[in-house]
């Protein structure tokens, strides 16, 4: 199975505004949430095996951390056209079905994915009160076929560390999934091959 690793972002890179739709026609911005202790933006998809394998841990932290004051954003930036599992009406189809209570909306750009060097699905981005990144790692180390069971470990300790006030571990470990399926022509310098 093809893998692509998270770019290295600059822990402290400010977070990138956006103004993007969910499946039900609301348009959401980064300011819209500019009372919450802590963002994690969220690139994922609907089909990645790497995404399907932790999705419904994925739901089941969101409604645990929303209640502790974090604030999650999914986007989804794949190419629609060539992805049909991919489009607005689908993302919908997933928030039903998995139980999401977090936007998850549409990046039929591109460009917010471009903006915040979003490689691979899952790619995960934590911010701090102030939008500054201080986590870009992994959910844990369960990969399909690895055996090993989702608990969301990693981003767990970074987001606990986050709402306490305190800054995470500066080791860690990039995220890896599927890459993000950039529009023919529009891949950015850091697209790998996948």
């Amino acid at each position: 199975m093809p893998q692509t690793q998270s770019n290295p972002i600059v822990i402290g890179t400010q977070a990138a505004d956006f103004a993007l739709e969910d499946a039900q026609g609301n348009t959401r911005n980064l300011s819209d949430y500019a009372d919450k202790p802590a963002l994690l933006v969220a690139f994922i998809s609907n089909r990645c095996p790497f995404v399907v394998l932790l999705r419904e841990a994925l739901a089941a932290f969101g409604r645990e951390y929303e209640a502790k004051g974090l604030q999650i954003i999914a986007i989804n930036s794949n190419d629609a056209v060539a992805n049909p599992d991919e489009t607005l009406a689908r993302i919908g189809e997933e928030v039903e079905k998995y139980g999401y209570t977090f936007p998850y909306l549409k990046d039929a750009s591109q460009q917010v994915a471009k903006a915040y060097g979003a490689a691979c699905t899952p790619d995960f981005f934590l911010f701090d009160g102030d939008r500054r990144l201080a986590y870009h790692g992994q959910f844990d180390d369960a990969r399909p076929g690895n055996g090993k069971p989702v608990t969301g470990a990693d981003l767990r300790a970074a987001v606990d560390v986050v709402l306490a006030g305190g800054t995470p571990s500066a080791v860690q470990i990039p995220s890896i999934g599927c890459n993000i399926k950039w529009e023919p022509g529009k891949e950015p310098s850091w697209s790998q091959a996948a």
